[in-house]
């Protein structure tokens, strides 16, 4: 795990943790009748965790080219991730609209 310094290490490992907090605090968020809808907020955030997961494996094995399909993977996770985070807030925001 030489490829990267303690400090990128750092902000790496504690940014997928907090994630996972922040997809269970959305999560538990939505058990209130008025915010029903964040249930699928905290699922559109998995995709970016899943990518998140194979950026830190890929780096835990020093980045070896045998295993740079995690980066293309990343990629694809990414993009479906902030695709799902912006279709699920997009229909949070809607659902706003109509309640005022």
């Amino acid at each position: 795990m030489h490829e990267l310094s303690f400090g990128t290490w750092f902000i790496h490992i504690s940014s997928v943790i907090e994630w996972i907090v922040a997809i269970f605090v959305i999560k538990k968020i939505s058990k209130y009748k008025k915010y029903n809808l964040f249930f699928w907020l905290s699922l559109a955030m998995v995709p970016n965790l899943i990518g998140a997961m194979c950026a830190i494996t890929w780096h835990i094995y020093d980045n070896q080219d045998v295993l740079y399909g995690l980066v293309t993977l990343q990629g694809i996770f990414t993009f479906i991730g902030n695709s799902t985070l912006a279709l699920a807030s997009f229909t949070i925001f809607k659902k706003e609209e109509t309640y005022e």
